[in-house]
């Protein structure tokens, strides 16, 4: 048994049991993939995939239970190279941050820089996409951090922890009628409104719907981004109301909008960061985490990480 045999399970798995695709990922040989399986399969007396001819179409019930296995394994053996390096080189190494656009472009930015002052020596690579792909992303080795709003608490396999909380804001062009009215700004006067928001999934959204939903409202949606800055440019040309973030507007920045509080009107979000269960973080990890949410701190976190609850 060796760690290329459990590689190629793993990634055979990944790959939706495609070996020309796991032989690219592996930069090995197709053949080569299908051999390091049989050797697996023969050592272990079981059949670990089914097949229909020479074609892999899924994993038999023992199968199941060595992926688990394996998964494991090689996760150790990936901690026990982060511990090394741990010891070896403190102050420098890869940090791989996996997070939406909001986060990495509102939320992180004072975050990166002060820790890069810190930590000159870490290689910081920011990954962007959807709450789910954030989640995907941790749960392959991709990143080491995932920051987002939406999805990163319903995976068991992943450590969410609770960041921050924020409301949204609506913005509009000055002038607009909503500025206008002098009472408090309401679900049925925004509803008359064509709507400018983030994609289903995104940023709060299911609070946006679900608000509207309670008192019977379907509000006219016209354009949905998952880009904050998007929705305010077509807000500027007049095409709707935007509903956005409040961290996702700056008054010195965005002169041509305005924005009104919308606190009372959707439920408050709350932003987590998660990392994978079982996987060993080095000590800037515990840093960069700390600096993005003090209350994170490498003891909580680590409580965390060992199944304690964390309240937020």
């Amino acid at each position: 048994m060796n760690f290329q045999q459990l590689r190629s399970v793993r990634e055979t798995v990944r790959c939706g049991f495609n070996l020309t695709e796991v032989a690219a990922a592996l930069h090995t040989s197709q053949p080569g993939i299908s051999r390091q399986i049989r050797e697996l399969e023969d050592e272990l007396g079981i059949e670990i995939f089914a097949r229909a001819g020479k074609r892999l179409t899924g994993l038999t019930p023992p199968g199941e239970a060595v992926l688990t296995i394996v998964e494991r394994l090689l996760l150790d053996a990936a901690n026990l190279k982060r511990a090394g390096a741990e010891f070896s080189a403190q102050t420098s190494g890869p940090l791989s941050i996996a997070t939406t656009h909001t986060q990495a472009r509102y939320a992180l930015p004072a975050v990166v820089r002060d820790f890069r002052q810190l930590y000159p020596q870490v290689t910081l690579n920011l990954h962007q996409g959807t709450p789910k792909q954030v989640a995907e992303m941790l749960l392959s080795g991709e990143a080491d951090i995932g920051v987002a709003t939406e999805a990163l608490a319903h995976y068991e396999q992943l450590v969410a922890l609770p960041c921050y909380r924020w409301t949204h804001s609506v913005v509009v062009p000055p002038g607009h009628e909503l500025l206008q009215h002098d009472g408090p700004l309401t679900l049925q006067r925004l509803a008359c409104h064509p709507i400018i928001t983030y994609d289903v999934g995104y940023t709060g959204r299911r609070h946006i719907d679900e608000a509207f939903a309670r008192v019977g409202l379907t509000p006219s949606v016209v354009l949905t981004a998952m880009d904050a800055d998007v929705i305010k440019t077509y807000v500027e040309l007049g095409m709707g109301v935007g509903i956005v973030a409040s961290i996702a507007f700056d008054a010195d920045r965005d002169r041509g909008l305005c924005a009104l509080d919308a606190r009372d009107l959707f439920e408050v979000n709350l932003t987590r960061l998660a990392v994978r269960r079982g996987t060993w973080l080095r000590g800037y990890v515990y840093a960069f985490i700390e600096a993005f949410a003090p209350t994170l701190t490498r003891a909580v976190v680590e409580r965390a990480l060992n199944g304690e609850p964390i309240e937020g």
